[in-house]
């Protein structure tokens, strides 16, 4: 009991590792990218990934399927869409703006999701999401009163492709015995190429920035590489064998708390009173949002497990009749 207890404790403090990591990242990119190095950015920050996963991916790559392929160039690609506006947005706004915009993630999907399954969520969830969506009006308002900046609608728009991005990969997947290293590797591959062919024809190329960063900036660099992707991937390819998916996800739920945390107390963000009322208003919202739509899919689920359950006791008993027949 004490070493279950000992290995539930040592997951839940990695997951909320992998949290803190990524809240970190959104004030770590804001450090090292300008409006004219973003793809040069992107571009290197995944050539270093996808370098230092290919020593652990390449044997099991090379017994991939073509649609498996197929799949992980498709969510690369919408990956890389994701990360654009993300990485954009950040150039433009706060790093705490920008970790709390993007955790609408959490309630965009499940409203997705649902239109396309035709599986619609309680009036409560919309509750929630109205919610989260007002606290980002008054979050972007910072200080007073005024319509959110160039940046915050690029988070806004990076958290609804984000919001496609883990639909598709859902709808693409479900069902499937795909392999989840293979499958992200391809997306970071397709990512990291086409930010590389892109760098050279927009803003700085991948080589000159390359050239000019100092060993701060690379280590900065590094750290969203290496911890801030590859450390985070593999804790959660560990995590989810180890706890439930509920618990996960509660817990990497916590990233735009650290977001918050690492923007006030190191980026030196200051949100005022409407800023703070428009945070709080976020993380209710969100974390309201998030609970109530994993109610609503272990419900569902639950129903359509009991469902050949029951309409099979309603049906006549096959055996029973063969038995009277040959009696």
């Amino acid at each position: 009991m004490l070493a279950n207890q000992s290995r539930i404790r040592v997951v839940d403090i990695l997951l909320l590792a992998v949290a803190a990591v990524w809240g970190s990242t959104y004030l770590a990119a804001k450090e090292l990218v300008t409006p004219s190095t973003v793809i040069a950015v992107l571009a290197l920050r995944f050539a270093v990934t996808v370098v230092a996963l290919l020593p652990v991916c390449l044997r099991r790559l090379r017994a991939a399927r073509r649609d498996e392929v197929a799949t992980g160039i498709l969510l690369g690609v919408l990956l890389a869409v994701v990360l654009l506006f993300e990485t954009f947005g950040i150039a433009h706004t706060s790093a705490t703006n920008a970790g709390l915009i993007i955790s609408l993630t959490i309630v965009m999907t499940p409203i997705l999701d649902s239109a396309v399954g035709r599986s619609w969520l309680p009036p409560q969830f919309f509750i929630a999401a109205t919610a989260a969506v007002v606290g980002v009006g008054l979050l972007a308002s910072g200080t007073g009163l005024r319509p959110p900046s160039a940046g915050d609608w690029l988070v806004l728009a990076a958290a609804a492709a984000r919001a496609v991005h883990v639909t598709v990969m859902h709808r693409r997947s479900a069902g499937k015995q795909y392999d989840s290293l293979n499958l992200t590797y391809v997306q970071m591959t397709t990512a990291a190429v086409l930010f590389c062919a892109i760098s050279p024809l927009v803003g700085d190329s991948a080589w000159t920035v390359a050239s000019r960063l100092d060993p701060g900036l690379w280590l900065v660099l590094l750290y969203l590489a290496l911890i801030g992707t590859v450390f985070a991937f593999f804790v959660q390819m560990w995590a989810v064998r180890k706890t439930s998916p509920s618990r996960v996800s509660l817990l990497l739920g916590t990233e735009p708390i650290w977001a918050l945390l690492v923007g006030v107390l190191l980026g030196g963000d200051r949100l005022g009173l409407y800023g703070v009322m428009g945070a709080a208003l976020i993380l209710v919202g969100a974390g309201w949002g998030q609970r109530i739509e994993r109610k609503h899919r272990e419900a569902r689920e639950a129903r359509e497990k009991n469902e050949p359950a029951a309409l099979a006791a309603s049906l006549p008993e096959p055996a029973a009749e063969g038995r009277s027949v040959a009696g």
